[in-house]
């Protein structure tokens, strides 16, 4: 459904990141609504936005992209749900990247810490308890708010080069910028990118993570495309842009967090790590960034939707019933691109209580706690944030013991 008075969409006509015009169109998931978006009781009557969900190759830099522009305000409200403190293991992998820096650069209280799109302050407080000064900046009032509760010192504001000559200004020169999860999100990428390069210290270092489009690609993890993702990065895409603004690779790590990541140090002297230049190797042998890298992608990603929606089909008429695990972003794309017949699945579970009794967007499927796992015992239970596959069976284990079974989505339709 649709809404005049909706928040509008503007098609690209150029690159995001270096201008080009060439863009060509490598996958079509639709018109879907805001992945986060989730709909209160009282929404439910009302028409949601959906907005066109394309992914683009710039031809000239290899950078895939949105084909769609959403005003970030709409995308990063103050109803944002996103807390990162409710998924253990990202904090433990949080914890360990930052016991890390505070011994490979040995960090203490006249070094300051930065972090971007620092959400509840779940990394920046492993800095804060060793005693190190920290700033987190987050656009989203709650999770911000959260991180001050939480002892985090926390700035409202979105990122960019205005914001970074403020702080640059006032003497915040930091030795580490952190950025997880965030450089996908941006759409004025530029400006972004500047603001890093203005407030780094010159000595200084900038760790970004990200979903790598590797992975995306050849896990077909079409789930993980929403309009907050504006982009889908490899290295050949990344280093033309950074070096636009004065900015270098050192040194890339390939992480399995969120599917398959980048965890990418970038700084202002031309040094390159020796894993650096063997990946992007591999990029180049591989073909990355060229169109013709995603030629079989969409009928890929087409076969998962045929897979699922036969399988959960037949587990329907056999009178089984089924549940979803995990009312996150990558859930809602992929429950609104299969399109399934109404009541397939009963419900949404999750962890984090700022969802639970909300709907997710388009399907309107009711989020409830995961208590309700046990409490109804469905026959299946389709794992909806898959990356976290084996922490939500270790979580469920009494559900797998009463004779429950998890279905897990992507890179195939299967039974875990």
């Amino acid at each position: 459904m649709t809404n005049s008075a909706a928040p509008q969409s503007t098609p690209i006509s150029a690159c995001r990141s270096c201008g080009s015009m060439h863009l060509s169109i490598v996958l079509d998931l639709g018109r879907q609504p805001l992945a986060n978006a989730l709909l209160t009781g009282d929404e439910l009557t009302k028409p949601e936005p959906v907005f066109p969900l394309e992914v683009v190759v710039c031809e000239a830099c290899g950078l895939a992209q949105v084909g769609e522009t959403i005003p970030p305000a709409v995308l990063f409200g103050k109803d944002y749900p996103y807390f990162s403190s409710f998924i253990p293991s990202l904090v433990e992998h949080s914890r360990k990247h930052a016991q890390e820096l505070m011994e490979e650069f040995s960090l203490g209280r006249n070094d300051l810490v930065v972090e971007v799109a620092s959400n509840d302050g779940y990394l920046l407080k492993n800095f804060v308890e060793a005693g190190i000064p920290t700033l987190g900046i987050d656009p989203a009032a709650g999770p911000g708010s959260a991180a001050v509760a939480a002892g985090v010192p926390t700035r409202t504001a979105y990122f960019g080069a205005t914001i970074a000559r403020e702080l640059a200004a006032q003497g915040y020169r930091p030795k580490v910028m952190l950025a997880n999860n965030v450089l996908a999100h941006v759409s004025d990428i530029n400006d972004f990118v500047a603001g890093f390069a203005i407030m780094v210290a010159d000595d200084g270092i900038i760790e970004f993570e990200f979903p790598y489009v590797r992975d995306l690609v050849d896990r077909c993890a079409f789930d993980t495309i929403y309009h907050e993702h504006v982009f889908y990065y490899s290295l050949a895409a990344l280093e033309p842009l950074f070096l636009r603004h004065g900015l270098y690779l050192v040194d890339v790590m390939r992480l399995e967090i969120h599917g398959g990541s980048l965890r990418l140090r970038v700084g202002k002297m031309p040094v390159k790590s020796e894993r650096l230049k063997a990946l992007q190797e591999e990029e180049r042998v591989a073909g990355v960034g060229r169109v013709t890298y995603f030629r079989d992608f969409a009928c890929r990603v087409e076969r998962v939707r045929r897979e699922l929606r036969d399988m959960l089909g037949t587990y329907r008429q056999e009178g089984r019933s089924i549940a979803a695990y995990g009312a996150a972003a990558k859930g809602a794309t992929l429950l609104n691109f299969l399109a399934l017949p109404e009541e397939t699945i009963s419900f949404v579970v999750d962890r984090n209580a700022h969802k639970v009794g909300k709907y997710m967007p388009g399907v309107r499927l009711p989020i409830r706690d995961v208590s309700e796992i046990r409490r109804t015992q469905p026959d299946y239970l389709l794992i909806l944030t898959w990356n976290f596959a084996d922490e939500v069976v270790e979580q469920q284990r009494d559900y797998r013991d009463a004779g429950g079974t998890f279905l897990c989505p992507i890179p195939t339709p299967h039974v875990l």
